[in-house]
């Protein structure tokens, strides 16, 4: 950490030391460390998880260069503990630090555009249709991931349109993955990503968007040596990607949401094969005192995901297949039966600093036609101050039909800080 951030240092320093050109430094990022432990068997015999403790550095600086231009750097640095610190390696190999964020924000362009260019972070954490960034509060989910691109907003009090152009970026090498590299292990083959969101604020509370992401990408899975595989599920045309929309209520006490989104896939845009994979979720919580109850509904078919979203401590990581090297993977497994899934939790917040959750959640195929898998998950974060966070957590599952039977209790525990500046 400290070789990190003495190359922040050195790079402020490259630059020539007058206030006209740098102006408002600051140091940002965050330091996520997690342990965590599991026993899980299936039929396959093999362990999706975690197990032992990594730490996950970003750490950056924002500055300004003129008026409305701000310049954006962040660095990324992850290790098993227990294992060989590869920091002197540089950026040249798989085990170095990466550069995850490395661009230029313009304000005012134009008198009414906002324009990032460069290495950035995009979408919302949780989301089930797009998001390249950090993860967090998952042992399994532990490099970020960026977009070398071109991002143009338009805002004002009711709407913001952002509109998307460029390429994944490939920082993802190397890292934290302990699992069965013949079983989880893909890369991208270069791929380039155009689209774009309006958001609307009909009122402080009532909000929607519709968006829309194509993905164009020779599409094939990589085995652990990095040789082509197969061709990924799915993608068979020149236009892969998914549209929705989104609804939202935020209020005093009652905060609900809906969300439709379907993937296309063809030699046209927004064309859809016979069996277009396609995703429902829909969340509603209440808020009362120092209480909150919480429910969420997800229906899927063979969707196919940009996202993070991962319902669930335990399986919903297994759900989402999208921890280490982003791919256009189904987030709700690899075939076309699909997911049905309900979720109820509660919140309660003893004191200013503590929040205690637990939550209950059902999966099932789509049909719900066979036994579900459930799981119970205990959570509870710790805010020592506003930069500063402890978390920990526990998860119970019982696996139901078409995994494994004969060792159908399975347990997870994890815990970790969480430090941002």
């Amino acid at each position: 950490m400290k070789k990190l951030v003495g190359l922040l240092l050195a790079a402020v320093i490259a630059f020539p030391a007058s206030a006209a050109v740098i102006q408002n430094v600051e140091l940002k990022g965050e330091v996520q460390t997690i342990a965590s432990d599991v026993k899980y068997q299936n039929a396959a015999n093999y362990l999706p998880y975690n197990r032992g403790a990594w730490t996950r550095a970003i750490a950056g600086l924002s500055f300004d260069v003129v008026e409305d231009v701000k310049a954006n750097l962040l660095f990324q640095y992850s290790y098993n503990w227990g294992d060989n610190n590869y920091t002197n390696n540089g950026f040249d190999s798989a085990e170095g630090m990466k550069l995850v964020n490395a661009n230029l924000e313009l304000f005012n362009l134009f008198c009414c555009l906002d324009v990032t260019i460069g290495r950035q972070f995009y979408g919302e954490d949780g989301s089930p249709v797009i998001y390249f960034g950090p993860n967090h509060y998952n042992a399994e989910g532990g490099l970020a991931t960026a977009l070398d691109a071109v991002t143009v907003r338009y805002s004002d009090d009711f709407k913001t349109f952002t509109v998307l152009a460029g390429s994944v970026a490939d920082i993802t090498k190397g890292g934290i993955d302990k699992i069965d590299t013949n079983i989880r292990y893909a890369r991208w083959v270069p791929a380039n990503i155009f689209g774009a969101d309006l958001k609307l604020n009909f009122t402080d509370a009532l909000k929607a968007s519709v968006y829309g992401y194509d993905v164009k990408t020779k599409g094939y899975l990589h085995d652990s040596e990095g040789n082509i595989d197969k061709p990924l599920n799915g993608i068979v045309g020149e236009y892969t990607g998914a549209y929705g929309a989104k609804l939202g209520w935020d209020g005093d006490v009652l905060r609900a949401s809906a969300e439709y989104a379907r993937n296309f896939d063809g030699h046209r845009l927004v064309k859809e094969r016979k069996d277009t994979g396609y995703m429902a979720k829909a969340d509603i919580a209440a808020d009362i005192n120092a209480f909150t109850a919480r429910g969420s509904f997800v229906y899927a078919k063979n969707f196919l995901s940009l996202g993070n979203y991962a319902p669930g401590m335990m399986f919903g990581d297994m759900l989402s297949l999208d921890g280490y090297n982003r791919n256009i993977f189904n987030m709700f497994g690899m075939t076309n039966i699909g997911l049905r899934m309900f979720n109820v939790g509660f919140d309660v917040r003893p004191s200013a600093k503590w929040t205690v959750s637990l939550d209950g959640y059902s999966f099932q195929n789509r049909y719900g036609r066979h036994s579900a898998t459930y799981e119970a998950d205990l959570t509870a974060k710790y805010a020592h101050n506003e930069y500063v966070e402890l978390f920990a957590g526990v998860a119970y599952a019982k696996l139901g039909f078409g995994l494994n039977k004969n060792h159908s209790e399975n347990y997870k525990a994890q815990i970790g800080t969480l430090v941002r500046f």
